[in-house]
């Protein structure tokens, strides 16, 4: 069998491969990459940077890929030199490897510009995981950042940096941010939108020297301006690798020089990608390497045919609340521009029209069309019928028109070169019917998104059972849903109720979405934000659950049920003292102090010396515990002890929705842990851990989450699950319905069965919440206004 090299093992080499592994096999395959891992979806380091996705869920072709179809995988070694006579490769480690056929996929590398100082510690470049890791344990609050380049790349990077807490300002050499994509108006559109992050653009501005005593101090500019820096990343662009392509003696201008077949100037000898150079043009963006992909399996596997003819280049900006895109040549020269802005909106549109055919167009800040304008473009649609109709299209009576056009060769999905065909094929044999559906299958709106909406239409037109995924806005003040606010106060870095309100709402908010908001904050900055307590409901603002004839009801907490007789006097003292209508056992394991006055709070709880139980908030509540194996006969596990453990663990906490445990030391289940949020269920030689139970008014037997061995694996596995929930779950949503909506097996994947980072950062976040967290009835000796327990008039019987 022939011998297939692959040097390169990116997305362009591997998607080639996989193109190749659909014709009929006839080589043994061999792949090479210079870097440590497997294939991985560079668009997305973005994401990665700014901690919106784990490095292990961008991985594309996992090692078990390679496995099964038999694919040997040399990671870690670069290839450095090819004898194009004997046919071998040989890497850094000093093997040589023969080869029949060679697919040269060496991709491109950053462009470093002549800077002084870019040897200094500090200066980073982002074109790899391993940048981006390295970017990720310099980056942090306070932080100062330089990016160098305000292209794609600088600007996707610059936002990655902010989102983790980083100043960041941004270099541009020229004078209008992505002057390849954009022209002046756009960029000036661009720029501001930027800067209303809070990222700090520099235009036309030109680095003469980063400088620093060994490491990066700052940047030096052409004008004599330094600007202070702790970190430099360089995104001036990129150079295609063609280093091997010289060695092997082939036509090489700018890139390895191929033909519409991919071939180079050596039978034997193919290239792919962003090294290659076709008709005169390197690509750099993903959509047209994957293009060529398809026809180089086809050459490479003799079932020469299908040519590569170019591709349109379109790009996104994937930042959240900057929505830019721009595709074809949108130049004015011998073409008529057709335009609208909207300034405060922040909205602009540009078409140019040459010989009554789409040939460029740039997008700001509302992206919704861009699939219409990409198919004209590729399509080269005449437009003389349509040109009152090019900017705001009439509403069409058929709403699957749009999609009964495309060609099922249509690529939908750009970023991993999903077809119309493919989804189709997708919905027929795999039983798709929903969005999450179809990116398990087929990977398309994975990458930046910009193609899910078109996938949603492809799916309402021909999915039979259809579902939409809908995503519910809080309120009409915020007509955003919460996954998109989410994204907004990560990425905008929003700390307060009120600024959300101003600049995505109306400004006032409503007891619907303040609420809702102020948990959000708490929750994305671990506490650390502008807390706002008109915000709160007023048992929140008080810290007590406020009763039908205004009075409050007051519990203590007693963790896991257990209290002492020197706790059980002070309640009967408290209760004695401030003549308490009613002491209430509660079905958690409490005691309940109802029809206490306003004005009574902050002495009772200075009386009492317990903990807030927070009985009264969204939010962790109690865990109730069986005695376990210290005095009942049957018990195997020791439910007490771990259910104060358990305790101790999240009191003080806020959670969408309130949040009840329970610990048992057996299956006979005395605590009820099956319909509890949160449960841990005893049994011989370890621990079942269930979420999503209930017991109110519907009853939901909890879903099992994991078996463990050790209380200390159980108590992790509920961290797991609790933090999960408070980051996942919309506000207001209980476990049982969350567990129902995302489905217990992407739960468990994405808790305790997650890779080892992904479960450390949602460890990581819940302590760094709690060590913030602080106990609400404190207070009491030192309110946060001069009324938090002052009793207001009643007007009309309502109080407050």
């Amino acid at each position: 069998m022939k011998q297939l090299v692959v040097v390169g093992n990116g997305m362009t080499g591997v998607a080639c491969v996989e193109q190749v592994l659909k014709h009929a096999p006839r080589f043994e395959i061999t792949i090479f990459g210079d870097e440590t891992h497997v294939n991985y979806n560079r668009i997305l380091l973005s994401s990665v940077l700014a901690g919106e996705k784990a490095a292990d869920e961008i991985t594309l072709s996992p090692l078990e890929w390679y496995q099964r179809n038999d694919i040997r995988l040399r990671l870690g070694v670069r290839i450095v030199d090819v004898d194009a006579d004997l046919k071998t490769v040989r890497g850094d480690d000093g093997s040589v490897t023969s080869y029949d056929t060679l697919l040269l996929a060496t991709g491109s590398s950053p462009f470093m510009p002549r800077i002084e100082g870019l040897d200094r510690e500090n200066v980073f470049a982002f074109r790899t995981l391993d940048d981006t890791r390295k970017l990720l344990q310099r980056a942090g609050p306070g932080v100062k950042a330089v990016v160098i380049g305000g292209g794609l790349l600088g600007l996707e990077a610059a936002r990655g940096l902010q989102v983790q807490g980083c100043n960041v300002t941004v270099v541009h050499l020229m004078p209008t941010l992505m002057e390849r994509q954009l022209d002046p108006n756009a960029g000036n559109y661009l720029a501001g939108k930027m800067e209303d992050l809070g990222i700090r653009v520099l235009l036309g501005r030109t680095t003469t020297a980063v400088v620093g005593n060994g490491h990066a101090e700052g940047v030096a500019l052409e004008d004599g301006t330094i600007v202070e820096a702790d970190l430099v990343v360089v995104a001036a662009g990129i150079r295609p690798n063609v280093e091997l392509a010289y060695k092997a003696g082939l036509n090489v201008n700018r890139g390895i020089v191929v033909n519409d077949h991919m071939e180079t100037s050596d039978p034997d000898i193919f290239a792919v990608g962003e090294c290659v150079e076709h008709r005169g043009v390197c690509y750099g963006l993903v959509a047209p390497l994957l293009e060529q992909g398809k026809v180089l399996a086809a050459t490479i596997t003799a079932n020469k045919g299908p040519v590569y003819t170019g591709t349109i280049q379109a790009a996104k900006l994937k930042i959240m609340g900057v929505d830019v895109f721009s595709a074809g040549d949108w130049s004015e020269q011998n073409a008529e521009p057709v335009c609208y802005e909207d300034r405060a909106l922040g909205v602009y549109k540009k078409l140019t029209v040459r010989d009554g055919k789409l040939a460029g167009v740039i997008l700001v800040g509302d992206t919704s069309d861009s699939h219409r304008y990409m198919d004209w473009l590729r399509a080269q649609t005449d437009l003389s019928g349509q040109r009152r109709h090019l900017l705001f299209p009439p509403p069409g009576s058929d709403a699957g028109l749009d999609i009964a056009q495309m060609a099922e060769s249509a690529t939908i999905c750009g970023c991993v070169g999903v077809t119309k065909g493919a989804i189709i094929h997708a919905i027929h044999q795999e039983g798709v019917n929903t969005l999450s559906q179809l990116k398990e299958a087929t990977r398309a709106s994975t990458g930046c998104g910009s193609c899910t909406a078109l996938c949603q239409d492809i799916l309402k037109a021909v999915a039979p059972e259809f579902e939409e995924e809908t995503k519910r806005v809080i309120c009409g003040c915020v007509p955003f849903s919460q996954d998109a606010l989410r994204e907004i106060l990560r990425s905008q870095r929003l700390k307060s109720v009120q600024e959300v309100l101003e600049i995505y709402g109306n400004g006032q908010g409503c007891e619907v979405c303040k609420p809702a908001l102020s948990y959000m904050l708490d929750m994305i900055w671990c506490g650390d934000h502008d807390e706002d307590r008109s915000a709160r409901f007023i048992n929140d603002r008080v810290h007590a659950n406020i009763q039908k004839d205004g009075t409050f009801s007051v519990v203590p907490r007693i963790r896991g049920g257990v209290t002492t007789p020197d706790e059980l006097r002070r309640i009967a003292d408290v209760a004695d003292k401030y003549h308490v209508p009613m002491v209430k056992i509660t079905g958690s394991q409490r005691i309940d102090l109802l029809g206490i006055k306003k004005e009574d709070l902050p002495q009772v709880w200075a009386d009492l010396g317990m903990p807030s139980g927070q009985a009264y908030t969204k939010g962790f509540r109690m865990v109730k515990t069986c005695v376990g194996t210290e005095f009942c006969r049957f018990g195997t596990q020791d439910s007490t002890a771990a259910g104060i453990e358990l305790e101790r663990r999240f009191e003080q906490l806020y959670t969408p929705h309130k949040v009840k445990m329970a610990s048992v030391g057996c299956p006979r289940n005395c605590a009820e842990a099956t319909v509890k949020d949160i449960g841990l269920v005893g049994q011989e030689g370890g621990w079942q851990v269930v979420v999503g139970g209930a017991a109110g008014k519907s009853v939901r037997k909890a879903d099992l989450l994991i078996t463990v061995e050790t209380t200390d694996a159980a108590l992790e596995a509920a961290e797991l699950f609790f933090q999960y929930y408070r980051e996942q779950a919309n506000y207001l949503e209980r476990t049982y319905d969350f567990v129902e909506r995302f489905g217990i097996d992407k739960v468990r994947k994405e808790t305790v069965y997650a890779p080892a980072p992904v479960k450390q950062g949602l460890l990581d976040r819940l302590r760094k919440s709690k060590t913030r967290a602080r106990d609400a009835w404190h207070e009491g000796q030192a309110p946060v206004h001069p009324t938090q327990f002052i009793p207001i008039q009643a007007i009309e019987g309502v109080h407050a």
